[in-house]
């Protein structure tokens, strides 16, 4: 073998590869941007702030409590509610900042159930009870960083009980499964109907049926019903599995969850008509479906709480669309949503569905 030739062949393989962006994206920029999303969540926890509901009554004085507090720096917002910042030094593990928010037992249970908050704390005159589910992971961490830097040798010990939140509602698997249903509703449309499009019109399918009387927008809303009846289908079984599981529940109304299910669905398929409307090379397609999939199932709380990100991205987070569905969902399964409550994230979605469709439908190109 020829080594000019060789060399030359091994070139041409560089260069192939330099020259498809979407290659070089998910290959050297991808996996770097998802390293650093995810460090900002889960590798500089000292950095970031573990908010804890704190379940005061002003008649009790618990001394550990009143004395782990007396450094802290108390904030009072304009609502009118309280509170307390926290930071425990550890020269082995780094610094571990507290946020503990004084409210009500029945406010400290929406901020367990929404990811607000991991572990609630009451106080009582001579004890302390901790309040999380056991089969969370990051909840036992909070417990026990926060429990150990509590009753430390230095300060008066009080007597402390574990209650765990077994209860439906409360349970990591209550938050898990709304968003598995709408992260599912994402995937099945984007993939099943920009991915058939792209496929479509990369193999010239698409091309034979411009002789045809069928209007565009006929065609691409039967992609969409298609779809939404799958869709159905799979969220069916989901839920069917975890009610007999996992004794999950829909505490809210079903219209709204009906509503809720509707919305998601047609702002995802709009997102993937606009996606699939002039995009003719399969590769360039995954690359743009993953561009839009990957960031959302990372950061729109599906898996654990947004809240996990630093402050000043969680405005962002919160509007798009991932977070939106599932944040609603969340809202019907576990705290009892009606219409009313859901009814601005699923006029939001519906409609930009309902834009990225007729968008879509502007641009739209058969071959």
């Amino acid at each position: 073998m020829s080594h000019s030739s060789f060399i030359q062949l091994l070139l041409i393989r560089f260069r192939e590869f330099i020259r498809e962006p979407g290659i070089v994206f998910w290959s050297v920029i991808f996996p770097v941007g998802m390293a650093w999303v995810l460090g900002i969540a889960f590798s500089k926890q000292g950095e970031l702030v573990q908010q804890v509901a704190l379940i005061r009554n002003d008649n009790c004085q618990n001394p550990t409590l009143i004395e782990f507090l007396d450094d802290a720096e108390k904030t009072t917002a304009e609502d009118g509610s309280v509170h307390y910042d926290k930071i425990i030094p550890n020269e082995k593990m780094g610094k571990t900042s507290f946020k503990f928010l004084c409210t009500s037992w029945d406010e400290g249970l929406k901020m367990i159930k929404r990811g607000q908050a991991n572990l609630m704390v009451r106080e009582y005159p001579d004890s302390l009870e901790y309040y999380f589910d056991p089969a969370s992971p990051q909840a036992k961490m909070v417990y026990i960083t926060l429990s150990s830097a509590m009753n430390d040798s230095e300060r008066v010990f009080a007597t402390a009980g574990i209650r765990p939140l077994t209860q439906q509602g409360n349970r990591y698997i209550d938050f898990l499964i709304p968003g598995l249903i709408a992260m599912g509703v994402m995937n099945s449309l984007l993939w099943g109907i920009s991915y058939a499009l792209i496929e479509m019109r990369s193999k010239k399918l698409l091309r034979r049926m411009i002789a045809t009387p069928m209007k565009k927008s006929e065609f691409l809303i039967s992609h969409f019903a298609a779809r939404l009846t799958l869709t159905i289908i799979e969220t069916a079984l989901l839920f069917t599995f975890a009610w007999f599981y996992f004794r999950i529940s829909v505490q809210g109304s079903l219209l709204a969850l009906a509503i809720v299910f509707l919305s998601g669905n047609i702002a995802f398929s709009g997102i993937a008509i606009l996606i699939s409307a002039r995009t003719s090379n399969s590769r360039i397609g995954t690359g743009l479906i993953n561009v839009i999939t990957m960031p959302m199932t990372v950061l729109s709380g599906v898996f654990f709480s947004y809240h996990n990100f630093p402050d000043s991205v969680i405005p962002i987070i919160e509007k798009m669309p991932l977070t939106m569905m599932a944040d609603s969902l969340r809202g019907v399964f576990i705290e009892g949503f009606g219409i009313a409550q859901v009814a601005v994230n699923s006029a939001i979605l519906s409609s930009l569905g309902i834009i990225c469709f007729l968008i879509g439908l502007r641009i739209y190109k058969w071959y």
